[in-house]
């Protein structure tokens, strides 16, 4: 095959068509303190100044190899955005979650989108940011924008407790809090495209079965999912944390391009059962492997990924910060080194 440019065969291969080899990156957080130590764009300044959200987000491209840039670095985006109030973190701890907007049912009818939602502060960030990166990296190199998903903004606005609760007894605030978050990040995919981006990943853990009833997967999920795809400008791809194997088949027909799963799923599984639907995009384990293991362990993992059909060698999930760039090399490298073998 002709030689491939990042970009062309990241592309491709969301688009299931062939490539020379699958592509190596992260759908999911991306920035170590290494990272941060050698670029001087830190936690939690690198989450709320574009410059340095820019600088932060190259370098696992520029340093570890990584063929995709992703950013931003958290979850609270959109969170902080609609009215969550969001403790910054710092340098090794994710901005996180203080307190909610909907502390009772009624409070639902109380949200606030913002009708300049992408001027806000927090999506103008990742938006500036956006226009950074691609003057920075040129046309050549894939750009991926991280926001969590409908079931995700759900969570955030009503609160873990409520979330859980309400699924059983209210489904029908939790159906419009998902609403909510479909129309958000159409916008707010459809912006980022606008800018630049070539994909965006929606990471929304709270819809799958470690979290959200299963049988209720299909009747309140899967239609915002469909909703949300049907009118995206550009390329998708769905993560969710832990277990998904029971909505596997869901997922596959949800209109995502790239299925991003976690460790615990089985690859050669999830491929059996995804089939040509959708690119299967895993699932090294971030923290068990890339952080915790030896070059030599984590380039065996990654290439029986590759082995058992992956279409994008990744983490299973976000990058644990302590992660070394040593160990990212490695897990690049063991791209390289399963088709040197197969030539």
């Amino acid at each position: 095959m002709q030689s491939l440019t990042l970009k062309e065969r990241f592309v491709r291969a969301l688009k299931g068509k062939e490539v020379d080899k699958v592509p190596v990156c992260s759908v999911t957080q991306t920035a170590t303190v290494e990272m941060m130590e050698v670029t001087g764009a830190k936690w939690p300044q690198a989450h709320y100044d574009p410059e340095k959200m820019a600088t932060l987000a190259i370098a696992g491209h520029k340093l570890a190899g990584l063929e995709g840039i992703r950013f931003p670095f958290c979850t609270t985006v959109i969170a902080q955005t609609l009215g969550c109030k969001i403790d910054e973190g710092n340098i090794d701890t994710h901005p996180y979650q203080l307190s909610f907007p909907c502390a009772d049912v009624k409070d639902v009818k109380n949200i606030n989108v913002p009708e300049d939602l992408c001027e806000s502060e927090r999506i103008s960030t990742v938006l500036k940011a956006a226009e950074i990166v691609r003057a920075r990296v040129g046309e050549d190199v894939p750009l991926i924008a991280g926001m969590i998903g409908p079931a995700a903004v759900a969570f955030y606005l009503a609160g873990a407790k409520n979330y859980l609760m309400w699924c059983i007894q209210h489904p029908e605030t939790i159906q419009e809090l998902m609403e909510i978050g479909t129309e958000v990040c159409i916008e707010y995919s459809n912006t980022l495209f606008e800018h630049g981006l070539d994909a965006v990943n929606l990471s929304d853990s709270e819809a799958g079965p470690d979290i959200f009833p299963s049988p209720m997967f299909e009747s309140m999920v899967l239609p915002q999912y469909r909703k949300l795809t049907s009118r995206l400008h550009g390329l998708s791809v769905l993560h969710i944390c832990g277990d998904a194997t029971e909505i596997l088949d869901q997922m596959a027909v949800s209109g995502f391009n790239g299925l991003s799963i976690e460790e615990k799923v089985n690859v050669r599984y999830a491929r059996h059962i995804i089939g040509d639907r959708a690119c299967l995009i895993g699932n090294v384990s971030p923290t068990m492997t890339l952080l915790s293991k030896s070059p030599e362990s984590i380039k065996k993992e990654a290439k029986q990924c590759i082995e058992d059909g992956v279409g994008i060698l990744a983490p299973g999930c976000g990058i644990e910060p302590h992660t070394s760039i040593e160990n990212l090399q490695a897990f690049v490298n063991a791209r390289n080194e399963y088709y040197q073998g197969h030539v």
